[in-house]
C-alpha cells in the first residue's frame, strides 16, 4: 500500500526503519558531511523510481540526478537548463499557490514538490552551478546562459517561500550572499536577484556589511534606473535599524541600556555611510524618485481595475511575473511579431492591465523613498538634506503630485486606518504613506521646510511678518529660491487641499497631519501658523475632532499634536477657536475627547497652558484681555483646579518601567505645568496638592514616590551629552538651563526645602529601593 507524503517526510527527520527511511537518513547524512548531490548519484535510479510511484515525489529526485550529471565542470549546460526547466514547472506552481493564498505556514505536506527538491540536495546544486564561475576556471567560451541564471533564481526563490530554512541556510552562506550581489549588474537577471537577497537578508541574524559587497561603488554605477530601484529593496533591508517600525513600542528604560552597551555606530548607520560615499548615489535616487510615468492610461476603468489587482499584486513574485510579460511584450512587438500569437496564447496575457506599467513605476517609487527617509532620520541627517534640497526632490514631487502621487479620484483613499494598521498593501496606498513619511522626515525641526513651498507663498510669509511688525525667521531668509517648488501651488499647500478632502474614515488622515504638524514643529514661527490658518486648517481639525465623531486614536492624536502646534501662543487662532467651538455643546464634546486619552490629548494641553501664561504676562493688551476674557478653552484651563487635574493624571498614567518615546511627553507636559507654577512662587501650592490627592485616594505617598522616580529617569535621559535637548526647549520657549534647573530643586533631598518632593513625602512611606533604581537608570 503507498505511504502518504504526509506520513513519510516528518518520520523521514526521525531514525525511521525500513527500505524508504534508509534512503532518507543517508541523503540527510550526506547532506550533514557537505557532499552535495553527489549523495544522489549513490542511490541506483530503479531504486528511486519505484520509491517515487510510492512517496509521490513526481520525478523530482530523477530529475536532480539528470541536472547533477549534466552540469559538471565546463560541461554543456543546455541540457542542464533543459531539465531545470522540467524541475521549475513542478515548483512554480506551489509557489504561485503560497503567495495567491495569504503565505500560509510552509509545510513539506502542503508543498510537497518544493521539499522533496530540498531534501535531494536541489537547493546545494542550484548554488554550485551559480557559483562555479567563480569558484573554477571556466573554459573561454563556457559562458552560463542569462536564462539558466534566472531560473536557477527563480527555483530558489520558490524553495525560500515554500520551504522552511531553506532561506535561513543561504542567508548563513555569506560567500553565497555576496555572490548574489554581483548578478545584479546584468539587466537581464537582477529582478530575480534582488527579489532572492530581499528574503535572504531579511532572516538574516546578523546585517550584512555593504562595504564588504565586491566593488559595491562601480556595482552601483553600473545600474540602470530599474537596476537601481531594484537595489533600493534590497537597501531597505541594510539600512533600517532593527524594529524600527515598533520604535514607540519599547521602553526608554530598555533603549537607554541597550544604548550603553551599543556605544559604536551600529551596522545600519555604517551602511548608510558606504552608500552615501559613493558619487552620484543620492542624486541618481532624486531622479527616479521624481521622473514622469508615461500615462498608458488605455481604459476608463482604470482605477477600478487597480482596486481589483491589487490584493494580488501584494507579492513580489506575482508582480515581477506580470511585469516580465508586460517588457517582453513590448520587445516581441517591436521586433518579432510572430511571437504575438504565442503571447496570445496565454491566459494570464488577456487579464494584463496596460496599468501594470504605472503599478511597477509606482513601486519602484515606495522603494527610493524609503531609502531617502531613513536616509534623512539617520545620523548624517544634513548631509543628506543638502543634495535633496541640491537635487531638487521636492519641486520634483511637486510636479507629480496631482498626476501620480494624487490623483483626483481614489478609492484606495478608503481603506479603513483601523482594519488593519500593518497593512496598507496597495500600491497605490504604500506610494502615498511613504511620501508623507518622507514629507514629515524632511520638514521636522529642518530649515530646508521652506522648500515646500513655491516663490509667491514665500512672499506671503514674509509680508505676514511684515504687517505683524516681527522680524522674518532667519531660515525663511536663507532659503535658496531657486530650489523651492514651482507651479501655482507649493507641496504644503496641495497637502493641505487633499487633506481637507479625505473621507472621515480615510487611512491617510493620520499620515497627513503628521506631515503638516512637522512643518510647524520647532522654534514657533507666527508667520508660518498664520499661513495654515488662512487656509482653514484649524476649522478642518476642530471638525474631525468634534464634528466627525472621530474614534482612532492614532488619528486623534495627530490632530491634537498639530492643533497644538497651530495654536501656541497665536491670539489669532484661539479667537478661531472660539468662533468655531461656539456653544457648550461643542465644548464638552471637544473636552470629553482629550480626556479620553491623555497621551494622545497632552502636548495639546501643554500648548494651552503655555499659552495662557504667555497672554497673562501680556495683560497691557487689550486684545489680549478680550481673548482671556471670551475663549472658553482658555477660561477653562486658567482655573488652577482643572490645571491640577490635568497635572495629577499626566503623573499618574505613566511610570519609569512603562515610558515610551510615545509618552513621555506626558511626563514633559507636567514638567512644564511645574515649571510655570515656579515662575510665580506656587511651586509649593502644587506639590502639597499632590500630597493631599493621594490622602484623599487614601495611597499616601504613591503619587509623589512615582514622580520622583520619573525625575530622576530624566534626569538620565536627557542630561546624557548624546541626548538632543534642543526640542524641549524650542517647543516650549522655556531656556532647558531653566528645566535643568526645576527637576534639580524638585530632586532636592533636603526636607527642609518647600519645593523639594522630599518634603511631601512622610517618611513611612518614602521609597527605599534608590540603590536598585540607580542600577536601572
Amino acid at each position: 500500500m503507498a505511504t502518504s507524503v504526509e506520513s513519510d517526510f516528518p518520520r523521514a527527520r526521525g531514525a525511521r526503519k525500513g527500505r524508504n527511511g534508509n534512503i532518507l537518513i543517508r541523503i540527510r547524512q550526506s547532506q550533514i558531511t557537505g557532499r552535495g548531490m553527489s549523495r544522489g548519484t549513490q542511490i541506483p535510479e530503479a531504486l528511486l523510481q519505484e520509491r517515487d510511484s510510492r512517496a509521490r515525489w513526481h520525478g523530482v529526485p530523477i530529475l536532480l540526478q539528470k541536472l547533477y550529471d549534466s552540469s559538471h565542470p565546463n560541461s554543456d549546460l543546455s541540457h542542464s537548463h533543459g531539465v531545470l526547466k522540467e524541475l521549475s514547472s513542478l515548483l512554480s506552481m506551489e509557489a504561485m499557490s503560497f503567495v495567491t493564498e495569504d503565505r500560509k505556514t510552509a509545510q513539506e505536506s502542503t508543498f510537497p514538490n518544493t521539499y522533496t527538491f530540498d531534501l535531494f540536495g536541489g537547493v546545494d546544486l542550484l548554488v554550485e552551478i551559480l557559483m562555479r564561475p567563480t569558484l573554477i576556471p571556466q573554459r573561454k567560451n563556457a559562458k552560463m546562459n542569462d536564462n539558466l541564471v534566472k531560473d536557477c533564481l527563480s527555483v530558489l526563490y520558490n524553495c525560500c517561500i515554500c520551504t522552511e530554512g531553506v532561506t535561513k541556510s543561504l542567508a548563513a552562506r555569506n560567500d553565497f550572499v555576496l555572490f548574489l550581489f554581483t548578478l545584479m549588474t546584468n539587466k537581464k537577471t537582477c529582478l530575480q536577484t534582488a527579489t532572492l537577497i530581499e528574503d535572504i537578508l531579511g532572516v538574516r541574524k546578523e546585517m550584512i556589511h555593504l562595504e564588504d559587497v565586491p566593488n559595491l561603488p562601480a556595482l552601483v554605477q553600473s545600474f540602470d534606473q530599474q537596476q537601481l530601484a531594484n537595489f533600493c529593496r534590497i537597501l531597505s533591508v541594510t539600512i533600517s535599524e532593527p524594529d524600527v517600525d515598533n520604535d514607540d513600542k519599547h521602553t526608554l528604560l530598555a533603549k537607554n541600556a541597550q544604548q550603553k552597551k551599543n556605544a559604536s555606530p551600529s551596522r545600519a548607520e555604517i551602511n548608510q555611510v558606504t552608500l552615501l560615499n559613493i558619487p552620484g548615489f543620492i542624486e541618481r535616487l532624486c531622479k527616479l524618485a521624481t521622473r514622469k510615468v508615461s500615462e498608458v492610461m488605455g481604459t476608463s476603468n482604470f482605477l477600478q481595475e487597480l482596486e481589483d489587482w491589487y490584493s494580488w499584486l501584494d507579492n513580489a513574485l506575482v508582480l515581477n511575473a506580470l511585469m516580465q510579460m508586460a517588457n517582453e511584450e513590448a520587445e516581441h512587438s517591436s521586433t518579432e511579431s510572430s511571437d504575438e500569437s504565442t503571447l496570445a496564447a496565454s491566459p494570464l496575457r488577456h487579464r494584463l492591465p496596460q496599468s501594470m506599467k504605472m503599478v511597477h513605476e509606482i513601486m519602484y517609487k515606495v522603494e527610493v523613498l524609503y531609502v531617502l527617509c531613513v536616509l534623512l532620520m539617520g545620523r548624517q541627517r544634513n548631509q543628506v538634506h543638502k543634495m535633496l534640497a541640491e537635487f531638487r526632490l521636492i519641486p520634483g514631487l511637486n510636479n507629480l503630485f496631482d498626476k501620480l502621487i494624487w490623483r483626483k479620484y481614489t478609492t484606495s483613499n478608503h481603506v479603513l486606518h483601523g482594519q488593519n494598521q500593518n497593512c496598507d498593501c496597495s500600491p497605490e496606498i504604500s506610494f502615498k504613506i511613504q511620501f508623507l513619511r518622507l514629507l514629515q522626515s524632511f520638514s521636522d525641526h529642518h530649515e530646508n521646510k521652506y522648500l515646500l513651498l513655491n516663490t509667491q507663498e514665500l512672499n506671503e510669509l514674509s509680508a505676514i511678518s511684515l504687517k505683524a511688525n516681527i522680524p522674518e525667521v532667519e531660515a525663511l531668509v536663507n532659503t535658496d529660491r531657486s530650489l523651492v517648488c514651482d507651479g501655482k501651488k507649493g507641496l504644503l499647500t496641495r497637502l493641505l487641499t487633499v487633506m481637507k478632502r479625505e473621507p472621515p474614515d480615510s487611512s491617510f488622515r493620520f499620515w497627513q497631519a503628521r506631515a503638516v504638524e512637522s512643518f510647524l514643529r520647532g522654534t514657533t514661527s507666527y508667520a508660518d501658523q498664520i499661513f495654515l490658518l488662512k487656509r482653514g486648517l484649524l476649522e478642518h481639525i476642530l471638525s474631525c475632532i468634534i464634528d466627525s465623531g472621530c474614534r482612532s486614536r492614532d488619528v486623534l492624536q495627530s490632530y491634537f499634536d498639530l492643533l497644538g502646534e497651530l495654536m501656541k501662543f497665536n491670539l489669532d487662532a484661539f479667537k478661531r477657536f472660539n468662533r468655531y467651538v461656539n456653544t457648550e455643546e461643542k465644548f464638552q464634546i471637544f473636552l470629553t475627547q482629550i480626556n479620553s486619552s491623555l497621551v494622545d490629548s497632552n502636548m495639546l494641553v501643554r500648548c494651552i497652558v503655555l499659552s495662557l501664561d504667555r497672554f497673562q504676562s501680556q495683560m497691557e493688551d487689550i486684545k489680549v484681555v478680550e481673548v482671556l476674557s471670551e475663549c472658553c478653552l482658555l477660561s477653562y484651563m486658567s482655573r488652577v483646579e482643572n490645571r491640577l487635574t490635568f497635572l495629577f493624571r499626566l503623573i499618574n498614567i505613566i511610570n519609569v518601567q512603562t515610558l515610551t518615546q510615545e509618552n513621555v511627553s506626558c511626563l514633559n507636559t507636567s514638567l512644564v505645568v511645574l515649571m510655570l507654577a515656579r515662575r510665580k512662587g506656587k511651586l509649593p501650592f502644587y506639590l502639597n496638592a499632590l500630597r493631599e490627592k493621594e490622602y484623599a485616594e487614601k495611597y499616601p505617598g504613591c503619587l509623589l514616590n512615582n514622580f520622583h522616580n520619573l525625575l530622576r529617569f530624566w534626569q538620565c535621559h536627557y542630561l546624557n551629552k548624546d541626548k538632543d535637548s534642543t526640542s524641549l526647549e524650542n517647543s516650549s520657549c522655556i531656556s532647558f538651563s531653566y528645566w535643568k534647573e526645576t527637576v534639580s530643586v524638585l530632586l532636592s533631598p533636603d526636607r527642609t526645602s518647600p519645593c523639594a518632593i522630599a518634603s511631601y513625602i512622610d517618611e513611612a512611606y518614602k521609597e527605599l529601593d534608590t540603590d536598585q533604581m540607580e542600577d536601572a537608570f
